[in-house]
Parts: structure tokens; sequence; C-alpha cells
């Protein structure tokens, strides 16, 4: 005969065990008091957040046994994994996702040629966007002063210039300290060209290569690395070895920033 007698012992008995989940984004589960089934989208300390197939967002306490997946008691628990660092811009700014471009200022920097603008987009872009600051080129500075003058730099509107080989007693340098203008700023970096900027070891040379005064320094560079004379190609090789402002030297890296930092300044905002 099969005994139906009550099971005297059963409010005394400890639940079973059920496992932990980690309530990662994307997990399904259900919560059985309310019937409510969706996916975790944020964990927080002490509370989930799910979103059911309709978007509705519900928030729960993380408690024990306190949700079902594929039907069974589960007690989900905030994930372990380790926090995710920051990204990074090129040039080592905190990038800010979803940002978008601010509308160009009135203020502009200015480089000597096409590779300089390319090679200051390639690693300051972003933030350049995000400033609404515009860079444009020159083609040289022999006619700076006038150039100058011409864009009529103001506290609404300053004027950056980046200048290759600014060099105490060059012709560079004397161009560039007849510029007086409170409202402009001239700043150059040592290198006789902006390819000399990127370090060898990005490109895998131990070093650039002197080049006989009086001779196309580019075409020399060349030459002397046994590179194709199709310069413009080289350099789109080097622009594609850069990554990073690691892989600039820090002469050029310290004039970009301060030329940002003055045409982003309060008084030109």
């Amino acid at each position: 005969m099969r005994d139906y007698s009550p099971d005297l012992t059963a409010p005394w008995k400890k639940p079973q065990p059920v496992p932990e989940v980690a309530a990662e984004a994307g997990l399904v589960v259900e919560e059985p008091g309310t019937g409510f089934c969706g996916a975790v989208i944020r964990c927080e300390a002490g509370t989930v957040t799910l979103e059911d197939r309709f978007g509705k967002h519900r928030v729960f306490p993380l408690e024990p046994r306190g949700f079902l997946l594929e039907g069974r008691p589960v007690t989900l628990v905030r994930p372990t994994a380790a926090p995710v660092k920051p990204a990074r811009t090129a040039s080592g700014s905190v990038a800010v996702p979803g940002a978008r471009a601010r509308v160009a200022r009135a203020g502009r920097i200015y480089v000597e040629g096409r590779h300089d603008a390319e090679l200051v987009e390639k690693v300051w872009g972003d933030d350049l966007r995000i400033e609404g600051v515009v860079v444009e080129y020159l083609e040289g500075v022999d006619d700076l002063p006038s150039i100058v003058a011409e864009f009529d730099p103001g506290s609404d509107a300053r004027l950056g210039v980046l200048v290759d080989h600014l060099l105490p007693g060059t012709k560079e340098w004397r161009i560039a300290q007849s510029v007086t203008s409170d409202h402009a700023l001239v700043v150059g970096h040592p290198y006789i060209d902006i390819w000399e900027a990127v370090k060898p070891s990005a490109l895998g040379i131990p070093a650039w290569p002197r080049v006989p005064h009086g001779q196309d320094w580019k075409k020399g560079v060349c030459k002397a690395l046994g590179w194709p004379e199709n310069t413009g190609a080289v350099w789109q090789a080097i622009l594609a070895k850069v990554t990073s402002y690691r892989d600039l030297e820090p002469e050029l890296l310290g004039r970009v920033e301060e030329l940002i930092d003055f045409v982003t300044d309060s008084g030109g905002a």
C-alpha cells in the first residue's frame, strides 16, 4: 500500500541551490513574479534592467533564485569582466562616442603643404572635428605676413600656423618673426620636411638619411633608402604606417597641440 501521509520534514528542508549566471548583456530571462521576459540591457549594483520584445524596460532586484533561464531558476549576478578602458583617438585623447562635428570656427590652422595637412588629419582629425577647427595648407610660407594680414585674425578668429624647419637664423625663422599679431601664433618643428617627423622605427628604417645641401630632400631620401622616385606614392606609404601619435616625434606633437589649444582658447570660441 502506498503511503500518502504528509512529509512533516518539508517545512524544514533547505531549498536546493541553483546556478549563478552572469547577467551579460543580451541574456534572455524571465522574472517569475511578474512573468516579464526580456533581455538584459544593463546590470548595476543590486539591480538588472530587462527589455522585452516590444522595447519596454523593467528594473528588477538581483535576488537569489530571482529569475528563470530556459524555465529553470537561476540567481543572476553582476558580470565580473574587467572594466573597459575608454577608447582613445589617434592623438591619445579620450574618444567621445557618437560625438558630432562642431560647426567650423572662424579660426584656422595653416600648415605648409598637403602632406602636413594629411598627417595632421590622420592623427588629430577626430579632435579637430569635435573642436570645429579647419586645417588648410599654404604651399609654402614665403608670403606668410601678407596671408596673415589678409586673414585678419582677431579674438573671435584666431590663426595658428605650423612651419617646417623653424630654427633660429633660418629664412623660416625670419618670416615667422615678422608675424606680430596677438591673435596669430606661428610655431614650428626642426625637420626639413614633415616626412622626417615620422619616427624611423614606425617605418622600419634605422634613421632618416642625411641629404647633401642643395639636393631635393625627398628625392635624396628615396635614393638613399632605395625607395621609388615617385615621392607622392612614397608619402602615401609613409602615411599608412602612422597609426597614432606614438609614431610621431615629440617636436611635432607638442607644436600641433599648442596650435589647437591656441585656436580653441575661450578668447577664440
